[in-house]
């Protein structure tokens, strides 16, 4: 069967684009907007599943936004994973906000995904990764999966967040297993990393609280973590959006994402 293959990767040097590299589904989508840059990844296969292979990239030395212009979505994969790899670096005292939108699972999904950002000493970076269990207004559930996610943050090659997560199996939210997730389909992380997000904390747990959100804000050693559950993705979205707002000193959204 036919697969996709799909590779995007843009790079900036003094708030200027430098470089630009597409193939096949993945691409980069540049809007043009006021202040700082935007790169919005795309793939135009529609979503995931056996075999395919999709890869995202950026380079920047001063402030970027990064996110993708929808939910990725996994679909049913019956002979071997889909692979996902991105890849971001920030150099010298830049700064990135990797902001893609979330990450819906189906039924008898299949993917591996692996998420590094490489910071330089003092550089800093806002990562949100959220994840949906199919979509409730369609009445869909998923009932067995196999969801690979490693989400690294390196400083000068050194990891200083490392989550490798893992879902598979039998129904996720029911039985025994539901002590994993409480019953909850849509659940997200969110990780600032900057010397001194300790004092972030105060204003992301002021941030929390939306209903329907279950969700818990920690902070140490330059990173500040929150952690979110919920029934489903539109109250998780509003959720994080707050925190999106508290945590960027009130700066708007990416348009995409923008209720």
């Amino acid at each position: 069967m036919q697969r996709a293959q799909g590779e995007a990767a843009a790079r900036f040097r003094d708030g200027r684009l430098s470089g630009l590299r597409q193939q096949g589904c993945g691409k980069a989508l540049l809007p043009r907007v006021r202040g700082v840059p935007e790169v919005v990844f795309l793939n135009t296969a529609g979503g995931l599943t056996s075999g395919d292979l999709l890869s995202y990239a950026t380079e920047t030395d001063t402030r970027l936004i990064a996110t993708t212009q929808a939910a990725e979505r996994a679909y049913r994969a019956d002979h071997g994973p889909a692979r996902v790899t991105v890849r971001h670096e920030v150099h010298g005292a830049g700064w990135l906000d990797w902001l893609p939108q979330e990450t819906i699972l189906f039924d008898r999904a299949d993917l591996e995904r692996e998420t590094v950002i490489a910071l330089t000493p003092e550089a800093g970076c806002l990562m949100i990764e959220a994840v949906i269990l199919g979509r409730a207004a369609m009445g869909e559930t998923v009932q067995t999966l196999n969801f690979r996610d490693t989400r690294r943050i390196e400083r000068a090659g050194k990891p200083v967040f490392l989550e490798p997560f893992r879902l598979s199996g039998e129904p996720l939210a029911q039985g025994p297993r539901g002590a994993v997730l409480r019953g909850a389909r849509a659940f997200a992380t969110l990780v600032l990393c900057t010397r001194g997000a300790e004092d972030a904390l105060p204003a992301a747990r002021a941030a929390l609280g939306h209903e329907g959100v279950e969700g818990a804000a920690s902070a140490f050693d330059g990173k500040c973590v929150v952690r979110m559950l919920a029934a489903d993705g539109w109250p998780l979205r509003r959720q994080i959006l707050a925190l999106m707002t508290a945590l960027r000193q009130g700066a708007a959204p990416p348009r995409v994402w923008q209720l």
